[in-house]
């Protein structure tokens, strides 16, 4: 809870504010915990080690604001604008945003160096620019934000959440944790990124951004190949997780792009709400049907904008496979169409590792090879 005094103050301007806490010494630590600021004009507030956790700064004007050292965790900073003019960015070296709410925010040119963002989320922010040199990123949400000759030098990104995430003008090569994001789809690699880290990234991060075989083997300076397969996404029930993992991992070892996301990861958020944008990103659906997925909206939905999109393309993009025999006894209409009109791939017998599912997967790799000639019509 805010000291009140504090707030009040705070709540006043900065022509009030700064001159007041330059008064307290550099080390007082202002209390504006869970403080309501929205949309608050704080520009160039000097907010250095202030107290700011759980605070809501939604919407707040934070230009040029000093808050080094400030603890902001669990604070609200959703489309808060800390962008920078002139030279300097809102200062925010060593504060911490573990679990901050920063959606949207203007972080143009911001310096975030060493900062604590575990769990941040940073989805759609504008960090274009922004020092983000040894800072913890650790399971933060950067789908849709811009990294653009963002500073990222021993950043660590374990875990984090990308997807149409924007790398560029900067070389990754020090960046922990490339290999272990959490692709929820394809994100920007430039070329300038390519180049600058000499090629030397992991494989598995450049494949589940989306990069072809072709750019990965450029950016390795081999020799070009074209690309093999399709690129796919997997739509399946969250009780099949275990299958859609093993397939997701055997078409990545066989240089199929391809990315999953349950039903329930997908609920909800907003990655993933314009299913029709979804479908749209990849060239095929695959569609793992079994007594969960057959019964789930969720999977209706994502097979119905597939559908969809083979009528006004007039090509394949669903490729159904099954795990038990429910799609064959149900009466749901769409299930009943697949089953008519389509053949579905057999992974019954999938846990049979070494015989009855290679055999099946191979005929699926077979039937995601990209052809140079018109596919036929479904």
């Amino acid at each position: 809870m805010a000291n009140q005094q504090h707030l009040d103050l705070i709540l006043q301007g900065t022509t009030v504010w700064n001159p007041w806490k330059e008064k307290q010494g550099p080390s007082f630590r202002p209390d504006l915990s869970g403080a309501n600021l929205y949309r608050a004009n704080l520009s160039e507030a000097k907010l250095y080690e202030a107290d700011l956790s759980e605070a809501d700064l939604s919407r707040a004007n934070l230009w040029r604001a000093n808050l080094s050292g400030a603890n902001l965790s669990g604070a609200n900073l959703y489309r808060a604008d800390l962008s920078e003019t002139f030279l300097q960015g809102a200062s925010l070296s060593g504060a911490s945003l573990s679990g901050a709410n920063l959606s949207g925010a203007n972080l143009s040119g911001a310096n975030l160096s060493e900062t604590f963002l575990q769990g941040a989320n940073l989805s759609d922010a504008d960090l274009s620019r922004a020092s983000l040199c040894g800072a913890s990123l650790c399971g933060a949400d950067l789908r849709n934000a811009n990294l653009s000759d963002a500073d990222l030098c021993e950043a660590d990104l374990s875990g984090a959440k990308v997807g149409r995430t924007i790398f560029g003008g900067r070389d990754l090569r020090t960046v922990k944790g490339l290999e272990a994001l959490d692709h929820g789809g394809p994100s920007v690699i430039s070329t300038d990124t390519l180049e600058r880290s000499h090629g030397d990234l992991p494989e598995a991060f450049l494949r589940r951004a989306g990069l072809s075989d072709t750019f990965i083997t450029y950016a390795r300076s081999l020799v070009a190949r074209p690309i093999e397969y399709y690129t796919c996404f997997i739509s399946y029930s969250s009780h099949d997780q275990d299958f859609a993992e093993r397939m997701y991992a055997d078409l990545q070892s066989k240089g199929v792009r391809c990315w999953f996301a349950p039903e329930d990861h997908k609920i909800g958020g907003k990655f993933w709400h314009p299913i029709e944008e979804s479908i749209r990103l990849y060239d095929k659906l695959l569609v793992v049907l079994s007594q969960h997925s057959v019964n789930s909206d969720w999977v209706e939905r994502e097979v119905m904008a597939a559908l969809e999109k083979e009528q006004q393309h007039k090509k394949l993009v669903l490729f159904p496979i099954k795990l038990d025999e429910q799609v064959l006894h149900t009466s749901l209409p769409w299930a009943a169409e697949i089953r008519r009109n389509r053949y579905i791939g057999d992974f019954t017998a999938w846990k049979d590792h070494d015989a009855y599912y290679q055999k099946a997967f191979t005929r699926l790799l077979h039937d995601l090879q990209a052809v140079t000639s018109p596919q036929q019509e479904p």
